[in-house]
């Protein structure tokens, strides 16, 4: 099972908020997942990210892979950075 971290969809019409999350990457976008790391909504002035970087960082190093978006979220909560370090 492949897993990847990436972004889904709630929220209301015209009014999206994604959820970051950790799912098998032959699922459907907003279809089942494994776990919810946190919240992204880019409509809020600024916009607002909630990341649990413990989760993140877990996930990461058991091999998931995030998407582009969801790796640039990363690297703004300071999860990427983490991560990185720990490789080393």
């Amino acid at each position: 099972m492949s897993v990847k971290l990436r972004l889904t969809r709630v929220g209301k019409t015209k009014q999206p908020q994604y959820r970051v999350i950790a799912a098998d990457s032959r699922r459907a976008r907003d279809g089942r997942f494994i776990e919810i790391l946190g919240q992204y909504n880019p409509r809020s002035e600024p916009s607002t990210l909630n990341i649990d970087n413990a989760k993140a960082v877990k996930w990461l190093q058991q091999g998931a892979q995030p998407t582009e978006r969801v790796r640039k979220l990363l690297e703004i909560s300071g999860a990427w950075a983490e991560f990185t370090a720990s490789k080393k």
